[in-house]
C-alpha cells in the first residue's frame, strides 16, 4: 500500500488531499440551496460525469459549445472538495452542482428548498471494479491492492465515501419527495433518448427532436471519450497518473463479469440479498 492517508468524518473515510473536516461541516449546515440549483447526486463511480454532461448539454439547449470549452469540474462543482466549494458560492445562479455525499452528511438547507436533485444508482459490482481501476490512477487514493482485497474493502464500507449499500438506501428514503429524481447507470444504457426526455420533463426544460438528439450524440461515451473538456485528461499528472489509465475505461453494463470469480460474485451477492432486506425497489441488476 502507498503512504497516501485518509482522515474519518462521522464514520465516512476521505483523502487528506482535497477535503477537510471544516469544509464538510459547511455543506452539512451552513450551504444554502437555492430553489433553481440542480444537484447530481452519485455514489464513485456510478455515473456521475455522464449525468453532469446530460444536464450541462440541456441546460444549453443541445448545443455543446459549454461542454466542449469548459472543464467538467468548472461546470458542475463538487461541493465536498474545498475548491468546489469555493466555485459553487462564486458560480452565478442557475447553479449545476457534484457530490457523491451520503444523506447523512447532505446539506440540510435541501429540506427547505425546491433544488432539484438527481440520484444515479448503478449495479454495484460494476461499480466495485470501476471504483478498482479508478483506485489505481488516483495518486490521492490508496492503492487498492488485488480485486479480492478490494472486494472485502468495499462491502465492509472501507473506502472513500463509506459503503454503496449505506449511501443507495440512505438516497431511497428521499426518493419520494417532488424535487427528488432517481434513475439508474443502466436505464441511461438502455434508453439513453427515453431517459433525456424524462429528465428535461422533471427539469421543466422544452427541448425539441433535434435539440434532443444533440444531447443525445454528445453525451454518448465516444463523444466523451474524445472530449478533453470531460474526459479528465486534463487532470495534473500529480493528481492522475494517467500511464496507469485512463477515467472514462469502458462505458458498459456487466464488466464486473470479466473480474469477478464465481467465488467472488456469489459472496457479493450473499452481502448484497443481507444488505437490502426490506429495500422496496426493484433495480435493473436485481
Amino acid at each position: 500500500m502507498s503512504e497516501v492517508t485518509y482522515f474519518t468524518h462521522k464514520g465516512i473515510l476521505f483523502p487528506i488531499d482535497f477535503y477537510t473536516t471544516e469544509n464538510l461541516l459547511y455543506v452539512e449546515n451552513e450551504f444554502q440551496f437555492l430553489d433553481d440549483d440542480v444537484m447530481n447526486v452519485v455514489y464513485p463511480k456510478s455515473g456521475t460525469h455522464w449525468m453532469s454532461e446530460i444536464l450541462c448539454l440541456i441546460r444549453h439547449e443541445g448545443d455543446p459549445t459549454w461542454v466542449r470549452n469548459v472543464n467538467l469540474w468548472n461546470r458542475t462543482p463538487w461541493i465536498e472538495v474545498v475548491e468546489g466549494m469555493k466555485l459553487a458560492l462564486k458560480y452565478p445562479p442557475p447553479r449545476l452542482l457534484n457530490t457523491h455525499l451520503p444523506i447523512q452528511l447532505f446539506p440540510k438547507s435541501i429540506l427547505h428548498s425546491k433544488a432539484k436533485i438527481f440520484y444515479t444508482a448503478r449495479n454495484p459490482k460494476d461499480v466495485l471494479v470501476s471504483f478498482y481501476h479508478f483506485s489505481k490512477t488516483q495518486r490521492y487514493l490508496k492503492d487498492p491492492g488485488t480485486v479480492e482485497e478490494f472486494l472485502e474493502e468495499f462491502l465492509n464500507g472501507k473506502v472513500i465515501f463509506g459503503s454503496w449499500f449505506d449511501h443507495v438506501k440512505g438516497w431511497l428514503e428521499m426518493k419520494d419527495r417532488a424535487n427528488i429524481f432517481f434513475i439508474t447507470y443502466e436505464e441511461l444504457q438502455q434508453d439513453l433518448r427515453g431517459s433525456v426526455e424524462r429528465i428535461c420533463r422533471f427539469l421543466g426544460k422544452e427541448l425539441n427532436s433535434q435539440q434532443i438528439d444533440s444531447v443525445v450524440e454528445n453525451a454518448s461515451f465516444h463523444k466523451m471519450k474524445d472530449n478533453k473538456m470531460s474526459n479528465f485528461s486534463q487532470i495534473a499528472d500529480d493528481v492522475m497518473d494517467h500511464t496507469k489509465g485512463k477515467l472514462m475505461r469502458k462505458g458498459i453494463c456487466g464488466d464486473w463479469k470479466n473480474h469477478l470469480t464465481v467465488a467472488q460474485s456469489e459472496h457479493f451477492d450473499r452481502v448484497y440479498q443481507e444488505n437490502m432486506r426490506g429495500v422496496k425497489m426493484t433495480f435493473p441488476w436485481d
